[in-house]
């Protein structure tokens, strides 16, 4: 199978786990598949000693959703292996998501318990979703949130994203758009930059200068080719000498050079002296080498210019997962309760919807909080709202209410991004970047923190649990 086909270029509806198909087929028997269901994705808790979230990934979910058919060879796959009888493989082949989402703007920070993503559709509607939208978010949100505390502790220095050799050659595509998202500067990754129009860097590895019989050879080739304002990697052999050859060869205007080994701290601090005697004074500095937030913070005072992460970006700086999960919290309370309309579809209209009344799909049912009660992993029922209070210039709260938040209330969180199926909630992705730059100013200054910490705000729900 090629990458393509792995990408969504054949649908994405394969993207998903059995039990979902398992689920629907018996729900089609029962009748419940088309019952009024809401789902919800959120955190139970940050990764441990985190501050907050970022949203990430929402923009690749809808692209996803609209590519979400089952084709015929989709079809028939699922018959041959024995994942779906007929009546479900007819569902299938008609399935066409008709309902509503509602989710948390890219680039904004969730806490434990944040509506991140409001599913609202017939139970088999939005249930065969889960798998998709998890594997998004769970990613985005992962790389997103490592990302921005590099950017923290970057504190206006760019970052250069160059983590496509150390993961999943899709998987290094998402993480390139998350981390543009979170205020990485630019991405190595060209197929980022074609797909999203992510800004792309890049110069040369340590392979190219000993292709070369000298490294001031190497050198020559690249400055001849792509001029002074290049960066020049100076570690393959003596940083030094490489430094004063770089020089010879380009003049000081040379653009910059990268170290990518050694004792960073001390040899940016050689090179910068050695750069500014040969009167290269603006010459920039870029390190490199298994960087993290941590290391990045611990540079703050040494004379560089830029950084470029590449594996702890891609593996969340050790959180790879969002932890996300995505739960049945409303249903219709009759049994038979679902949206109008033969094929599984609804009305919609002033925010609601009609329901069946003697039509064959059900009879009208108002929403009823469900939730599980399983032990360490107890669920909060309800169809939920949220606003981020504040008190003066920053934020104090996660206000998770049952119904949308009043002007008292502070800023919405939730945003529509499907309307009756239609997707209506893309933004380009300059948006949400600019929105995460807002969200991060928002919050009271311990949330930048580097340090273990508990969430920077707290999560209210009103009305409280019972």
């Amino acid at each position: 199978m090629t990458a393509d086909h792995l990408a969504g270029a054949a649908g994405t509806a394969l993207l998903t786990d059995r039990y979902e198909l398992t689920m629907l087929r018996a729900a089609l028997r029962s009748g419940a598949a088309r019952r009024r269901a809401v789902f919800e994705v959120f955190a139970r808790h940050l990764p441990s000693g985190r501050r907050y979230g970022v949203v990430a990934g929402t923009g690749r979910l809808l692209d996803a959703l609209e590519q979400f058919r089952f084709g015929a060879d989709e079809l028939d796959f699922l018959r041959e292996a024995g994942v779906a009888d007929e009546d479900t493989l007819r569902y299938l082949a008609a399935y066409r998501f008709t309902g509503d989402i509602w989710g948390y703007a890219e680039g904004d920070c969730y806490f434990p318990g944040s509506p991140i993503l409001v599913v609202e559709g017939t139970f088999a509607e939005a249930g065969v979703l889960e798998t998709l939208a998890l594997s998004v978010l769970n990613h985005d949100c992962a790389i997103a949130s490592a990302a921005s505390r590099m950017v923290i502790a970057a504190d206006g220095r760019p970052l250069i994203e160059m983590g496509s050799r150390r993961t999943h050659e899709l998987a290094a595509v998402a993480s390139a758009r998350a981390a543009y998202v979170a205020g990485f500067a630019t991405t190595s990754n060209l197929r980022a930059g074609h797909v999203y129009g992510v800004p792309t860097s890049g110069t040369s590895a340590h392979s190219f200068t000993l292709v070369h019989d000298s490294e001031r050879q190497a050198f020559e080739a690249q400055l001849e080719s792509l001029g002074a304002g290049t960066t020049l990697l100076v570690d393959t052999y003596d940083v030094a000498a490489a430094v004063r050859a770089a020089v010879a060869v380009a003049g000081p205007g040379l653009g910059a050079v990268r170290i990518d080994s050694g004792d960073l701290p001390v040899v940016a601090r050689q090179v910068r002296s050695l750069l500014d005697s040969l009167g290269a004074e603006r010459t920039r500095i870029v390190l490199t080498g298994d960087l993290d937030e941590y290391s990045i913070a611990a540079l703050a005072a040494t004379p560089v210019d830029g950084y470029g992460v590449g594996t702890s970006l891609v593996t969340g700086s050790g959180v790879p997962t969002a932890a996300l999960v995505y739960k049945l919290v409303a249903r219709a309370d009759g049994h038979r309760g679902g949206y109008a309309g033969g094929d599984g579809g609804h009305a919609h209209g002033d925010g609601g919807y009609a329901h069946g009344d003697g039509d064959g799909d059900g009879e009208a049912g108002t929403l009823v909080p469900v939730a599980k009660r399983s032990v360490g992993k107890p669920g909060r029922g309800g169809r939920k709202w949220a606003a981020r209070r504040r008190d003066g210039e920053f934020a104090v709260a996660e206000l998770v209410t049952d119904s949308p938040p009043g002007p008292g209330d502070g800023r919405a969180l939730l945003r529509q991004l499907v309307r009756g199926g239609e997707i209506v909630g893309r933004e380009p992705l300059d948006v949400a970047r600019s929105r995460h730059r807002d969200a991060l100013a928002e919050l009271p200054a311990h949330a930048l923190r580097l340090s273990r910490g508990y969430p920077a705000i707290p999560t209210l729900f009103e009305p409280p649990s019972e």
